[in-house]
């Protein structure tokens, strides 16, 4: 029986996917900016804006959002640079 995910918080930060905003020319250079990064156990971190709020009445049949989970939204630039670092399978 597979034992449902969890979020672990011990978890460090192991390498950026992709590029940074910067890199990507896309920044206005001020605080944050979206980011992908592989953790230490091969989990991913994505910062990105939350559109939880603004999304939640218009969600597909299947996408469920649970209350310490966020939608959050990065540019697709950033995930197509993410690309050659993820792994297919």
């Amino acid at each position: 029986m597979n034992t449902p995910w969890e979020v672990d918080t011990e978890a460090g930060f192991l390498r950026r996917l992709g590029k940074s905003m910067r890199e990507l020319g896309s920044t206005a250079n001020t605080d944050g900016c979206p980011d992908i990064w592989e953790m230490e156990n091969g989990d991913i971190a994505v910062v990105g804006r939350d559109v939880t709020a603004s999304y939640a009445g218009r969600l597909p049949d299947g996408l469920t959002i649970r209350a310490d989970e966020r939608l959050v939204m990065i540019p697709r630039q950033l995930l197509t640079a993410a690309k050659p670092d993820i792994p297919n399978a």
